[in-house]
């Protein structure tokens, strides 16, 4: 297995194989606690314009979305997973927006298969992977706004990547060098209210799920994210 790490909407656009769009805070983190809180669906849309016709279509649906870290006007959550955690979203629709990770999903369109990259279930992740025996891997970090590179999606490429190779990694370490990175300020800076602490717990929590997200065009024609479990399960 070869594994090929890149960056941002362009690396998302040029990857190849089993492709793994990493977003740690907070999109992908989100996503899981989405799934895990038994929505119907989870869809990544790109554009808000897209998000916001979806809920016209589908009215009883939930929005969820930032941009520059804030809640977008006429949406239902930011993307937060605590916010997700104290909602109700069971048999949810969720839509769902952000500057980064949704644009790197939307934008893989030359992978064999897509999955979602985050610390929460970075090892299920994996294991999937494995279990399928692809050729070639291609992890996408997706940083901040797409544009600058972050400790939290590079930490959690270097993770998957050790992983998926079965090299040693000091996994205890994650959680503090992430606290002391300048990434994770505004999580502890408490004038920077659409930032709670608690964000940076819940998606720090190293393997917390024990499912992978993958990637599909569903029959109604936008992109939605479903648990999958390894093959070998």
């Amino acid at each position: 297995m070869e594994v090929i790490k890149t960056d941002f909407v362009e690396g998302a656009k040029a990857a190849k194989g089993t492709v793994v769009i990493i977003d740690v805070f907070r999109a992908f983190s989100v996503a899981c606690y989405c799934l895990e809180s038994g929505v119907e669906f989870v869809s990544p849309v790109g554009a808000i314009d897209q998000a916001l016709k979806l809920k016209n279509e589908f009215p009883d649906a939930v929005l969820i979305g930032e941009r520059n870290g804030e809640m977008i006007e006429g949406f239902d959550f930011s993307n937060s997973p605590v916010q997700v955690l104290n909602a109700n979203l069971d048999k949810a629709k969720v839509f769902h927006t952000i500057h980064a990770g949704t644009q790197g999903l939307v934008n893989a369109t030359q992978a064999d298969e897509i999955l979602t990259g985050a610390l929460v279930n970075a090892e299920a992740t994996a294991q999937y992977i494995k279990s399928k025996s692809p050729e070639l891997v291609t992890l996408v970090r997706m940083g901040w706004k797409a544009e600058e590179q972050t400790d939290e999606d590079n930490v959690c490429a270097d993770y998957l990547e050790a992983l998926l190779l079965d090299l040693p990694y000091d996994k205890e370490g994650i959680k503090q060098r992430l606290v002391n990175s300048p990434c994770s300020v505004r999580f502890f800076a408490p004038e920077v209210s659409h930032s709670p602490e608690q964000d940076f717990h819940l998606c720090t929590q190293l393997n917390k799920f024990d499912f992978a997200v993958t990637a599909h065009m569903s029959e109604l024609g936008f992109w939605q994210l479903t648990k999958t479990t390894s093959c070998r399960n």
